[in-house]
């Protein structure tokens, strides 16, 4: 049985975080350059998650879970290990509640990821590898007691990213299709639980990059794969590991995971900047990428909801990507 939020409780969840969350706004895309690609009858609304707070969609989970903490789990602080989005958030987290919080990144992490969360109060630790990321949460767990709050599985993140579904539909009311990026899983998982208990004859795709596809290779062996090969671009899209919780939903609630190359985020990147004067990082246009590459044919002529994820990137390497001066 998987851990599928209801969608009471999502709606719980939606009024639980309001104070700390933006809803963020679902825009319809008129760019005469994604006309051209996919024809004038197929519609395109993009929910702007990259306008939450902290730049992703990362903090309606991780606000949801410390709202659950009991007052004495806050009193011994919290603790998460990420590259970026949910090091962020976390630390966000912790502000918002006065929380004491040890963020452990890998030591290739984007310096500009590592100054978001210092400047939100989070004291960071570095690690070479998965191996010592772990360690080191674990240690911190053990030896202060601290409350890791998981990037991607559990009922209380699965609830947070179901409101973004939530909102979805319910601002873009006759979408056929959602499209939505994954990397460890737990922003689909939510988004799919909403979508589907709102609407179930609603399309659900999962996008991933060749380069990290994980939930591809997990759906392929019937579990969740514990070790994953990642190269891509798109870090935010880079889980090294996959979770049962999150694997169940998915499997249960998505209709199609598909993947695309680095090349083709990188692509959109530059559209959704021509067009629409976003700047985001490869996570934010991949599910763009998704449509105008292995789904053009399947949503031709259909509404569908594509999903902006984020947009942690800073100005040096946004350019190294798209190739702008």
């Amino acid at each position: 049985m998987s851990a599928r939020p209801s969608l009471d409780q999502i709606r719980a969840c939606s009024n639980l975080i309001s104070d700390h969350v933006i809803r963020t706004p679902t825009v319809p895309y008129y760019g005469e350059d994604l006309t051209n690609l996919l024809g004038p009858k197929t519609r395109v609304s993009l929910k702007l998650e990259l306008l939450q707070r902290t730049g992703s969609f990362k903090p309606r989970g991780a606000i949801n879970v410390v709202l659950h903490l009991s007052e004495e789990e806050k009193s011994r602080g919290i603790t998460a290990l990420s590259a970026g989005n949910h090091a962020i958030a976390t630390a966000y987290a912790a502000r918002a509640f006065g929380l004491s919080v040890k963020v452990v990144m890998p030591i290739t992490a984007n310096p500009f990821r590592v100054a978001r969360c210092q400047a939100l109060g989070a004291e960071i630790i570095f690690a070479d590898d998965m191996d010592g990321l772990f360690g080191a949460v674990e240690k911190l767990q053990q030896e202060e007691g601290r409350v890791m709050v998981h990037p991607f599985e559990g009922p209380h993140t699965f609830a947070g990213t179901g409101t973004v579904g939530l909102e979805f539909m319910e601002d873009a009311k006759d979408l056929e299709a959602v499209i939505v990026p994954i990397g460890g899983g737990g922003l689909i998982s939510g988004i799919s639980s909403a979508v589907k208990q709102i609407n179930p004859n609603c399309k659900v795709y999962g996008v991933e990059p060749e380069l990290a596809r994980g939930m591809s290779d997990s759906l392929a062996a019937g579990k969740a794969i514990e070790k994953v090969a990642i190269s891509s671009i798109a870090d935010s899209l880079s889980a090294p590991f996959h979770t049962s919780g999150a694997f169940e939903i998915i499997r249960e609630n998505v209709d199609e995971v598909v993947t695309i190359s680095d090349s083709e985020m990188v692509s959109c990147m530059k559209l959704m900047f021509t067009d629409l004067k976003l700047a985001v990082e490869p996570a934010g246009a991949s599910a763009l990428a998704a449509l105008l590459g292995p789904l053009r044919d399947r949503c031709a002529g259909k509404h569908v909801g594509v999903l902006v994820c984020g947009t942690n990137i800073d100005q040096t390497t946004y350019q190294k990507f798209t190739g702008s001066a």
